[in-house]
């Protein structure tokens, strides 16, 4: 029997907005509860590697950035695999690329997770540092919000654990590799 939803932080943590989905992922794990409870996973940028995920699931969300220059920067999508991969995806990363294509393989294959992407529009991917643009900074809690919203809609009840981790610290577990909370979902 197929597990029922994967949480997947999708980016690369090293160029500035487009860690986004992987800070958004570990913030989730580390001040909410989940119920039935859900699996975390840091994707990073594995792209072909996360394919079996979507055999061994009945639900998985993406979360991650999703380049285009025609919409404002920090503009947050929800998005089916199909509405995803409709044909009008700006690819600018090897990350991007790595997503699409996994998802176009699946989405052929006799059993695919019940896939959903949220995406928001980073504005520096060039950058090589760890962190947050002002303009994601300012939309983090909708961000955060809008992945709840979508999780409860799946039938997931999120409540507020009594840990709480700061955005910055989240952050600074990626900067600093010998953290203990870095990585590992």
């Amino acid at each position: 029997m197929n597990k029922k939803l994967a949480l997947i932080g999708s980016g690369n943590a090293f160029f500035k907005d487009e860690g986004v989905g992987l800070y958004a992922v570990k913030y989730l794990k580390e001040n909410y509860n989940f119920s039935p409870e859900i699996e975390f996973v840091d994707g990073g940028t594995l792209g072909f590697f996360l394919m079996p995920l979507l055999q061994e699931f009945l639900e998985v969300i993406i979360v991650n950035t999703a380049s285009d220059d025609e919409i404002k920067a920090g503009t947050i999508t929800i998005k089916s695999c199909n509405e995803f991969l409709d044909g009008t995806l700006i690819k600018k990363t090897a990350n991007e690329v790595e997503i699409a294509e996994m998802l176009q393989i699946c989405s052929m294959a006799n059993h695919m997770a019940n896939t959903t992407l949220i995406s928001i529009t980073p504005e520096d991917i060039i950058s090589v540092e760890v962190g947050l643009t002002d303009i994601l900074r300012s939309v983090w809690s909708e961000y955060i919000k809008t992945i709840i919203d979508v999780l409860e809609k799946s039938g997931v009840e999120v409540t507020k654990s009594k840990d709480s981790f700061s955005l910055e610290e989240i952050l600074h577990t990626y900067a600093n590799p010998s953290i203990e909370h870095n990585r590992g979902f």
